[in-house]
C-alpha cells in the first residue's frame, strides 16, 4: 500500500534538487518574426459600422461557428463595451443614425404593438398625469443629486483602460465604471423650487438623449439609473406622487430608446429576398438575430449589476418590452419576480409606486398576463400595516404631512394597480379582492379604487355588501361621503337587483342627510337623485328635494353649489316624463326658486321649456300643468331678450295647437 506512495515522494525530492535554469529569449527577433506589418489609417477602425464588416470578411465559417457557440455561453465576455473593444450597445446600425429614414414608421409599429390587448374602457398613464402634476405640488425646497447637469459633465466620459483580460477582471471592471457616479462627481443640488426641480428633471431627460444620440451607452445608463434612485427620496412627500410622473418619463424614454436601437439591428432576411429587411411589428424570436440578441442580453446583464435595489428594479422594468427579442413567455415570470423584488423596498410609499409602474410596463408589453397583478395588490395590502409604525409617523411628523393628505399620496398608485386587475375580468377576482380587504386593510381609499375601477355592473350586484363595508371602514383617511358618492355612481349606471333597491337608497340617505357641510351633502345628493328617479316614483324623489332645501337654504348655501343644484334638475327632466307629476310634486317649485342668480334662473328656466317641448306630444291637455310651464317659459321669455325667443315662441305655438 505504501510503494507509489514512496515512488511519488521520491519523484517530488529528485525535482525540488534538480537547478532549474531560465529559457533565453530574443524578444526582439520574435517581435519581427511574429510582428503585424502596419498600414496607415486615416479613420478609427472601430468607427460605427466598420468593425462588424471588417470581422464577417476575415471570419471562416468554423472561426464564425466557434464565436457563437463562445457568445451562447458566456455574451459578457464575447464583447466588452466597457473596454478599447466594440461596443455592441453603441457600434452597429444605430438607430438614432438612421432615424431619417425610417423613424415615423418604427414610432407608429411601436405605438401599434403597446395598444394591442386594450381597449377605449381603460384610461390610458398619458391621461392621468397632467391631473397628478397639478394635484400634488408643494412650497417646499427640493433637492436632486446627479453629476450630469454641470457645464462639465456635458463633456465627453471617459472611460478608464483595460489593462486585464480574465473574464472576472472585466465583469468588475464594468461594474466599477457603472457605479463611478456614485463615488466621483455627484452633487447634490440644494434649495430648489418645485420650477426649478422640474427643469432640472428635463435637462437630464435631455441630457440622456444627447449622450444616445452621441453613441455615449453607458452614459445614458448611468442617467437611468441616477433618476431611478431619485425615487427612493421621500424628503418631500407630498410631491412624491409628481416626481413619480416626471422621473419614469425619463425611464420610459430611455426604454425606448434601447428598444428601438436593438430593434434596427435586428435585420433578417425574409424568404425570397435578397436585401435584409427590419422586423415587422408581430416577429418572433427566431426572426431575431444573434447580433440583436447578444445586445439585448448585455442589457440585461448590466443592469443586473446594479448594486442597489430601487435603480435596478426600475431600469430593468424600463426595457421589460425587450424581452420580446431573446424569448416567448418570458414575460409573466420576469413581471412576477419584479413584484416580488419590490418586497425588499422598505417605505410603502416607494413600494406602491414601483409596483404602480410595473403595472404600467406589464399593461404595455403583456396586457394578458396577471399575475404579477396579484402579488402587487396583495403586498400592498399587507404594508398597509405599515402606515401605523413609528418610521412612517415620524417622516409625517417631521414634515408636518397630516395622515389623510398622506394616503391621498397613494391613491394614483392604487387606482393604476386596480385597473389593471379589473380590466377584463371576472367577479371572482372582485370577490378575492374584497375578501382581502375585509382581512388586511379596511380602507376607505382602497375601497373607492375598488369602486371606481371594476365594471359597475360588478360594484352594483354587491352594493349592498358594499354599504356594509363603507360603514366599517375606518373613519380617518377617507372622507366617507366620496365613498357614498362613488357607489351612487356605480348603482346609476347599473341596476342593482330589485329585491335590494329600497333598502340601499334607506341605508345610503340615512348617512347622507346626517352630513352638516353643504358641499359634501350636495356632492352625494347631486349623484343619489338620480337613484329614486329611475326607480321610485313622486313620494322618493319629492322627499329628496325637500331634504335638498333644507340643506342648501341655511346661509344660502345654494348660492355656492348652482351647477349641482341644475344637475339635478336635468337628471329629474331626464327620467320623469310626465309633466303632470312633475309639477304636482310640491317640492319642486320651491326648488326651482333656489336659482336666484339671474344667468343662472335663465338657464333652468329654459332647460324645463326645452324638456317640455320635446315632450309634449306624450302629454296630457292638462291646464294647470301648461299654466305653470307657461309661466317659467313668460319667466325665460322676459330675462333672455328678443334675441332667445325660439323656446317661448315654440311653447305658444303648441299651446294653440293643443286648444284649437
Amino acid at each position: 500500500m505504501n510503494g507509489p506512495q514512496e515512488d511519488v515522494t521520491s519523484q517530488l525530492n529528485k525535482m525540488a534538487a534538480y537547478e532549474w535554469t531560465p529559457r533565453r529569449r530574443d524578444y526582439e527577433m520574435e517581435r519581427k518574426k511574429y510582428g503585424l506589418s502596419l498600414q496607415q489609417c486615416t479613420s478609427h477602425p472601430l468607427a460605427p459600422g466598420k468593425q462588424m464588416a471588417a470581422d464577417e470578411k476575415k471570419a471562416t465559417p468554423a472561426k464564425a461557428a466557434s464565436k457563437s457557440i463562445s457568445a451562447a455561453s458566456d455574451p459578457l465576455a464575447s464583447f466588452d463595451p466597457l473596454s478599447g473593444g466594440v461596443d455592441p450597445l453603441g457600434s452597429v446600425l444605430d438607430p438614432l443614425s438612421l432615424a431619417a429614414a425610417s423613424s415615423n414608421d418604427l414610432d407608429k409599429d411601436l405605438e401599434v404593438s403597446r395598444n394591442d390587448g386594450m381597449d377605449d374602457s381603460f384610461e390610458p398613464w398619458s391621461a392621468k398625469k397632467a391631473n397628478i402634476l397639478s394635484k400634488y405640488t408643494t412650497s417646499e425646497k427640493l433637492s436632486i443629486t446627479t453629476s450630469f447637469l454641470s457645464a462639465e459633465d456635458k463633456e465627453k466620459v471617459i472611460v478608464r483602460s483595460q489593462t486585464t483580460t480574465t473574464v472576472s477582471d472585466k465583469v468588475k471592471n464594468r461594474l466599477e465604471q457603472l457605479d463611478d457616479f456614485e463615488e466621483g462627481s455627484v452633487k447634490e443640488m440644494l434649495d430648489l423650487s418645485q420650477q426649478e426641480y422640474v427643469r432640472r428633471i428635463d435637462e437630464l431627460n435631455q441630457a440622456l438623449e444627447t449622450a444616445w444620440e452621441n453613441d455615449q451607452r453607458v452614459k445614458s445608463l448611468k442617467i437611468a439609473i441616477q433618476c431611478a434612485k431619485v425615487l427612493a427620496d421621500v424628503s418631500v412627500i407630498q410631491f412624491y406622487p409628481s416626481k413619480f410622473v416626471l422621473i419614469t418619463d425619463i425611464l420610459d424614454t430611455f426604454g425606448r430608446l434601447v428598444y428601438q436601437r436593438i430593434r434596427q439591428k435586428a435585420t433578417y432576411h425574409p424568404p425570397g429576398a435578397l436585401k435584409p429587411v427590419t422586423l415587422p411589428v408581430t416577429f418572433t424570436p427566431d426572426m431575431v438575430p444573434d447580433t440583436a440578441k447578444e445586445t439585448c442580453r448585455n442589457w440585461f446583464f448590466k443592469i443586473a449589476s446594479i448594486r442597489e435595489l430601487i435603480p435596478r428594479f426600475y431600469v430593468e422594468a424600463a426595457i421589460m418590452k425587450c424581452y420580446n427579442y431573446l424569448t416567448q413567455g418570458e414575460y409573466q415570470a420576469a413581471l412576477s419576480r419584479l413584484a416580488l423584488m419590490t418586497r425588499g423596498m422598505g417605505n410603502p410609499l416607494v413600494a406602491t409606486y414601483a409596483r404602480c409602474y410595473l403595472c404600467r410596463v406589464g399593461v404595455l408589453v403583456a396586457p394578458e398576463v396577471k399575475n404579477h397583478l396579484d402579488y402587487c395588490f396583495t403586498d400592498f395590502g399587507t404594508t398597509y400595516k405599515q402606515f401605523d409604525e413609528e418610521s412612517v409617523q415620524n417622516t409625517l411628523a417631521l414634515q408636518h404631512v397630516e395622515t389623510v393628505k398622506y394616503l391621498n399620496l397613494y391613491g394614483p398608485a392604487l387606482d393604476w394597480i386596480l385597473q389593471c386587475m379589473a380590466h377584463r375580468t371576472t367577479e371572482r377576482v372582485l370577490d378575492g379582492v374584497l375578501d382581502r380587504c375585509e382581512l388586511n386593510c379596511k380602507s376607505g381609499l382602497v375601497l373607492n379604487a375598488v369602486m371606481s375601477s371594476f365594471r359597475p355592473e360588478f360594484v352594483s350586484a354587491r352594493a349592498v355588501q358594499f354599504c356594509e363595508l363603507i360603514k366599517e371602514c375606518e373613519e380617518a383617511g377617507f372622507p366617507k361621503f366620496e365613498l357614498y358618492k362613488t357607489l351612487g355612481m356605480n348603482v346609476v349606471l347599473s341596476d342593482p337587483p330589485m329585491d335590494c333597491r329600497l333598502a340601499l337608497l334607506n341605508d345610503v340617505w340615512k348617512i347622507v342627510m346626517k352630513l352638516k357641510n353643504p358641499a359634501e351633502y350636495i356632492l352625494c345628493a347631486e349623484v343619489w337623485v338620480e337613484f329614486p328617479v329611475k326607480h321610485f316614483g313622486k313620494r322618493e324623489v319629492n322627499a329628496m328635494l325637500g331634504d335638498i332645501i333644507k340643506h342648501m337654504t341655511p346661509d344660502r348655501a345654494f348660492e355656492v353649489h348652482y351647477p349641482q343644484l341644475q344637475s339635478i334638475i336635468v337628471k329629474v327632466l331626464s327620467h320623469m316624463h310626465d309633466f303632470s307629476i312633475v309639477f304636482a310634486m310640491d317640492k319642486f317649485l320651491p326648488f326651482i326658486d333656489m336659482f336666484q342668480k339671474e344667468s343662472v334662473r335663465v338657464e333652468v328656466c329654459r332647460s324645463i321649456v326645452e324638456a317640455f317641448v320635446k315632450l309634449v306630444a306624450v302629454l296630457c291637455m292638462d291646464l294647470p300643468l301648461w299654466s305653470c310651464t307657461r309661466c317659467l317659459c313668460h319667466a325665460f321669455q322676459e330675462s333672455a331678450g328678443t334675441n332667445q325667443q325660439s323656446c317661448c315662441d315654440q311653447f305658444h305655438l303648441i299651446y294653440l295647437q293643443g286648444h284649437a
